[in-house]
């Protein structure tokens, strides 16, 4: 189905979400036709978040507004579900378009399996009629379930778009392009945090950083011990090492993180600045966007995650843009570990390799490995 069919189906003019691999022809298209217009369409740090911004359009005109995400965010949305948009509280309706990741019966990533076995099971719990849309639905179909929701609408409930792999398509090609001036790449930024991270222990975020990660180990032959790749769970690895470091207190613990992650639940940062942990070392990969999942921007591009940083109360930070800078926040960070807790945040550009693989250790053999590694420091 042309991703317009649905748009014009809706009949909606203002979306907010947080972008998706599975529902890349629709940020595609909001990107196209909107850009980040804020009256039309927000890309939000959380799910939880752009269902606020969603009640908020609503409250302001009166009209629908649209909510867009994986399914992996479903649990973000509980909450402001629940206790804001039910006919219950404020009768606050939305429509949701939601990716389908671990569909039953469709092969996918170990950290979407059971999130896709309970998609429609949340959604009916949280009082959601759904429509699922695949390959063959017709515009018929479509406009027939409008027909039922917009009922739906005027009592104050919500209900949700199920996206099944491939079923949207957009025929305009987006290019996302870096931040200004962004040299170095991720990879980079990652190759060189382990030269200097050694036999510490260090969490990377889900998405194409864990998975570098894995490959730059492999190919240096150094096994994967040392690493624990939060192949899911966006936006928590910092707490993960935080967590971590609180009970290692004198082994050095390093958070690789991105922007888009470190956005999504940014409060950690303050949580872990006044936490009084010295032995964790911080770096947010900031490439200004949601590269994974497709290339839209994040708010990361307009905010100094450094600055955030030392507001929360890290005792230093640094924004660095080059190899050089970069090579010299990581010595000072490894000096001052076990005085000071650090944060780098590495300013990169969008891209990684054609070839990039995917971890070939399940999550159960990474945790025991890496359990096996804690011990030994």
């Amino acid at each position: 189905m042309k991703v317009e069919t649905l748009v014009s189906a809706i009949g909606a003019d203002f979306y907010t979400g947080v972008p998706d691999s599975q529902l890349k022809a629709l940020c595609n298209y909001l990107v196209y036709k909107y850009g980040t217009d804020s009256k039309r369409h927000v890309i939000a740090a959380n799910e939880g978040n752009c269902t606020a911004v969603a009640s908020g359009y609503y409250l302001a005109t009166g009209k629908i507004p649209v909510v867009y995400m994986q399914n992996s965010g479903e649990g973000n949305i509980i909450n402001p579900v629940a206790s804001l948009t039910r006919p219950e509280v404020y009768g606050i309706p939305m429509a949701f378009i939601i990716g389908w990741r671990g569909e039953p019966g469709v092969h996918d990533e170990p950290q979407h399996v059971y999130q896709g076995k309970i998609t429609l099971s949340l959604l009916e719990e949280m009082g959601i009629t759904s429509f699922i849309i695949d390959k063959d639905t017709s515009e018929d179909e479509l406009l027939n379930a409008m027909k039922d929701f917009r009922k739906k609408f005027e009592r104050g409930e919500s209900v949700a778009f199920i996206v099944r792999k491939g079923a949207l398509s957009f025929d305009e090609k987006v290019e996302y392009v870096s931040s200004e001036g962004s040299v170095m790449t991720r990879e980079e930024v990652i190759s060189r945090i382990i030269d200097f991270s050694g036999d510490d222990a260090v969490v990377s975020t889900t998405g194409k950083a864990s998975r570098e990660l894995f490959e730059l180990r492999e190919a240096r032959e150094e096994g994967h011990g040392r690493d624990l790749l939060t192949v899911g769970s966006m936006g928590h690895c910092s707490s993960i090492a935080f967590g971590i470091a609180a009970q290692k207190s004198e082994s050095r613990v390093w958070c690789v993180d991105g922007d888009g992650a470190a956005l999504m639940h940014m409060g950690a940062m303050a949580v872990i600045g006044r936490s009084g942990v010295k032995n964790m070392i911080h770096v947010i990969v900031n490439n200004g966007a949601h590269e994974t999942v497709g290339g839209m921007p994040t708010a990361a591009r307009t905010a100094s995650l450094a600055e955030i940083a030392l507001s929360c109360g890290y005792d230093g930070a640094v924004t660095v843009s080059d190899r050089d800078s970069l090579d010299e926040a990581l010595n000072d960070a490894v000096c001052r570990c076990g005085r000071e807790l650090r944060l780098i945040e590495a300013v990169c550009r969008i891209g990684s390799r054609d070839d990039l693989g995917r971890p070939t250790t399940t999550a159960m053999e990474n945790r025991n490995s890496f359990m096996d590694h804690l011990k030994s420091l």
